[in-house]
């Protein structure tokens, strides 16, 4: 079974890639799916980060909002989280790759938003797929979301990796600033290839 990575910074048209391998029938584990899963009511990851930050859940699980403010500018207590949630967005990618394997799919893609960031051992993966677009339509999209601010993007900005830099380490490239249809037939032709 092969296994891709796909990665790309905020903005950059991941979710569209995401959901071009799903069209094509290609399994896609979905690392933030993982995490809001983990976070949700009744969640893995609910428990520990209470101990470890008082007053950031409630019953409907985490509340985003207050471990944000926990951890936004102290790089220690964001540590401090990724040692709780990390382990366990790895252990439900063993599970996905598990049925995914008992099923005989002979391809995977892994939706790791932050693959580089967190030092993943990129032997694990059969090919890295970088989503990438210009800075300006990056830009246009993520500022165009509920909540956000010029400042917050870029504070979220400063924690990736920069887009040339992850399109150097990329095994391919996906240009997602031209069209949604040129994404989509990129995506079809590295799959037609893979198959």
């Amino acid at each position: 079974m092969k296994i891709w990575g796909l990665t790309g910074s905020i903005g950059m048209g991941k979710s569209t890639a995401a959901a071009a391998f799903r069209r094509l029938r290609v399994p896609v584990f979905d690392a933030d799916a993982a995490v809001h899963a983990l976070q949700g009511p009744r969640g893995r990851a609910v428990r520990p980060i209470e101990a470890e930050f008082p007053g950031t859940t409630g019953p409907a699980g985490v509340n985003r909002e207050a471990l944000r403010r926990a951890v936004l500018g102290n790089p220690a207590a964001l540590t401090r989280l990724e040692r709780i949630v990390h382990p366990l967005v790895r252990d439900e990618q063993r599970r996905f790759l598990a049925r995914a394997r008992a099923r005989g799919a002979s391809l995977v893609v892994l939706d790791i938003p932050l693959l580089f960031e967190t030092r993943r051992d990129l032997r694990e993966f059969d090919a890295i797929l970088v989503v990438s677009a210009p800075a300006r339509v990056q830009r246009a999209r993520v500022l165009a979301r509920g909540g956000m601010t010029p400042e917050r993007l870029d504070a979220i900005l400063a924690r990736q990796m920069p887009d040339a830099q992850k399109r150097a380490r990329a095994t391919h490239v996906i240009r997602t600033g031209l069209s949604r249809h040129h994404a989509q037939a990129a995506v079809r032709r590295l799959v037609k290839d893979a198959r």
